[in-house]
């Protein structure tokens, strides 16, 4: 789905957005079952809002992409994962960022950021998904934590400051590194051996996950000697391996675990093939005349484990490429062969909406919300389509909906802001407006167009609701500036 950069009661917008900084409180404050580590440093509650602070960084500082059938592919990935581990204490997510480099990282809270670089990599879904069993274990094991519970005893470091440096590690990992060394003074050999011990914990406990969850733990060894074979000589390697050392003990240690492990018969589906050709024309530094060229090359050789991917490749490169009229009976082939498939539904109704075919596209997304209607890729596709077509009141109607259940979704906010836009409702577009700000951390932003929204309203409910909102707007703010001290 491809979105322009685009009438709900002003109540109910507020309600949706008083939710947003309620939902931290909500997490369940255990303590973790290894032991004691991490407890004294910091608990689940605080776990959960330095998580929440750092997503806002990360959509200020990240390349994040909105893209909900890719969103929702990784999403689903992660939680086939998360449905096997242990001491999972909070609700994960997980951001897709525009990078062509190998890297994926997991912050406090369960915030897991992945690479669109990891899809152009990774020949398996096996091993793209060995990296997200890796990165939740990291959280699950509390490593973040245990780090700084460990620096807590041997120096009256503050907490709010550490984790300031360690988000700046996950966004930057150069300047990461150098923030902890000098602002925090703390030892970099320490902080290795540290992640070294972290690391073997990871591989361990993820490579079992990664098994239990029905994938192949080959794929984890698998991709570590792709990645070491690669970088081997290079001058500067990959962010990855800046925070996560990859000797080759852990290597052969890798390997031979998985060797361990009972054979096993994948289940296979075209998602990984379909998500990895997305990110490809989308979002990768390849030309769509180039991309072109490669797939024409693998369907030529009619290799049945890069068949599907590259004939969804084809019709996205022939689209980018304004070559509609050739997509679109490769895409009605794609649709019969896989009638249930979102990858195939979004781009149906890119295909539409380029060639104006709103009521169509409408219609079929329409019909599959009967059987899907709570999901994602359905909604934001049917809420774009009504704003092509000139109703945006039947959008945010949708969109409403949707903001009340999913208040951190910062896609959904934009739409709005969009839809209110074209209806002239001013005090729902401030509103709107103030919530996308303050997802991204833009605190004084999102405070002016709360007050710009009280201008425009006299309702005292709405009014007072705006007031609250102003208050808990000021309280995250203090709390996202100690981590920036």
């Amino acid at each position: 789905m491809f979105f322009k950069q685009f009438k709900r009661p002003a109540g109910r917008i507020l309600q949706s957005m008083l939710l947003c900084t309620s939902l931290a409180a909500q997490a369940e404050n255990r303590l973790p079952d290894i032991g004691t580590a991490g407890v004294a440093a910091l608990s689940i509650d605080k776990e959960v809002t330095y998580g929440d602070s750092f997503m806002r960084f990360a959509r200020a500082s990240l390349p994040i992409i909105d893209d909900p059938v890719l969103d929702e592919y990784v999403t689903d990935l992660g939680q086939r994962l998360l449905s096997k581990a242990n001491d999972v204490r909070f609700p994960f997510s997980f951001a897709l960022v525009k990078d062509d480099s190998i890297n994926a990282a997991a912050f406090l809270g369960g915030k897991v950021k992945v690479h669109t670089g990891l899809f152009l990599y990774a020949d398996t879904e096996s091993e793209l998904a060995s990296v997200l069993a890796h990165e939740i274990t990291h959280v699950t094991q509390r490593h973040i934590a245990r780090y700084m519970e460990a620096q807590a005893q041997q120096s009256p470091l503050a907490i709010a400051g550490l984790v300031g440096s360690i988000a700046l590690a996950m966004i930057n990992p150069t300047a990461g590194v150098a923030a902890l060394q000098t602002t925090m003074g703390l030892q970099i050999q320490s902080a290795i051996n540290y992640t070294r011990d972290n690391e073997y914990e990871a591989d361990r406990i993820g490579m079992q996950l990664l098994y239990d969850a029905g994938f192949d733990p080959m794929g984890m060894a698998d991709f570590f000697q792709k990645l070491a074979a690669t970088y081997r000589y290079a001058s500067k390697p990959p962010e990855m391996l800046l925070t996560h050392p990859l000797p080759e003990t852990r290597i052969a240690d890798a390997r031979t675990r998985a060797a361990n492990f009972p054979p096993r018969v994948l289940d296979t589906t075209p998602n990984f093939a379909f998500a990895k050709a997305r990110i490809q024309v989308r979002y990768g530094p390849e030309s769509a005349e180039a991309l072109l060229t490669q797939y024409d090359g693998l369907l030529a050789r009619n290799q049945a484990q890069s068949r599907d991917g590259a004939r969804y490749g084809k019709v996205l490169a022939l689209m980018k490429l304004q070559r509609n009229e050739e997509a679109a009976p490769l895409l009605a082939e794609l649709a019969e062969a896989y009638p249930d498939s979102l990858f195939i539904l979004d781009t149906q109704t890119d295909l539409d909406l380029a060639g104006k075919r709103y009521a169509a596209s409408i219609a079929r997304l329409t019909q599959r919300q009967q059987s899907m209607p709570d999901n994602d890729v359905v909604l934001f596709n049917l809420a774009n389509s009504h704003m092509e077509a000139g109703q945006p009141q039947e959008a945010a109607g949708l969109l409403d909906r949707y903001v009340r259940n999913h208040p951190d979704s910062d896609l959904a906010w934009h739409m709005l802001t969009q839809a209110y836009q074209q209806t002239g409702d001013a005090t729902n577009l401030y509103l709107a407006q103030a919530e996308y700000s303050a997802l991204r951390g833009d605190f004084q932003q999102a405070i002016e167009m709360l007050n710009r929204a009280r201008a425009t309203s006299n309702d005292k409910l709405v009014l007072a609701r705006i007031d609250a909102r102003i208050t808990q707007l000021d309280e995250a703010k203090r709390q996202d500036e100690s981590l920036k001290r």
